[in-house]
């Protein structure tokens, strides 16, 4: 059984134009992601010391747990992808299993320390515990930023979860660009959130 589909007449036609789409979507989530961080960079700006004592209330420790966890899930998303260039089946399952254990464990430390930011009440609403008004601002960037990750996490974990169903059922997916392009859609999860940590956990404890 071939990966090839209609209407490509060659899986290297095929691969070119599943990558060119993937990118050009990939674009669009930069985008969407990009405006968020620049909403938050001028809130920072305009409100620099309500936004460093907001960021102070995030937990360092969850944050830098899930960036070393999403890291990690970046290198064993890329030794599936080479493994399934090799056509090494065995080596490219153990890897996207091991990404999807990653991402889960990245989306259970996230529902732990939401949980913990609840019981703080550092939810923008009704008895929000923090008093300068801009930090109300800091942490419903802070939410909406992180719950939007989440998603693109889950999102990319059922894609690699049918993408492992679909090698172990058929040796064939190696050879499909959808692997490269689930691959790809990962990176850009890990990438996004390389700019969330720092801006959302680091920055008022700088200095």
């Amino acid at each position: 059984m071939t990966a090839l589909r209609e209407p490509w007449r060659s899986l290297r036609r095929q691969r070119e134009g599943v990558a060119l789409g993937m990118w050009a979507f990939l674009g669009s989530e930069a985008m969407l992601f990009s405006a968020l961080i620049l909403a938050l960079i001028a809130g920072r700006y305009l409100h620099g010391a309500a936004f460093a004592a907001a960021s102070r209330e995030t937990d360092i420790v969850y944050g830098t747990a899930n960036t070393a966890i999403l890291l990690t899930s970046s290198l064993t998303m890329a030794i599936a992808a080479e493994a399934a260039e090799a056509k090494l089946r065995r080596l490219a399952l153990w890897g996207l299993a091991a990404t999807l254990a990653l991402g889960l464990g990245f989306l259970a430390l996230k529902g732990l320390e939401w949980a913990e930011d609840i019981e703080r009440h550092l939810w923008p609403g009704v008895g929000f515990a923090l008093e300068a008004p801009a930090s109300r601002l800091f942490f419903a960037l802070y939410w909406i930023m992180t719950a939007l990750h989440a998603v693109h996490v889950l999102a990319g974990l059922c894609l690699i979860a049918v993408m492992m169903v679909r090698l172990a059922r058929r040796p064939a997916t190696l050879e499909s660009p959808a692997l490269e392009a689930t691959a790809l859609y990962w990176h850009l999860v890990d990438c996004v959130w390389i700019f969330l940590f720092p801006l959302l956990y680091l920055g008022g404890r700088a200095g």
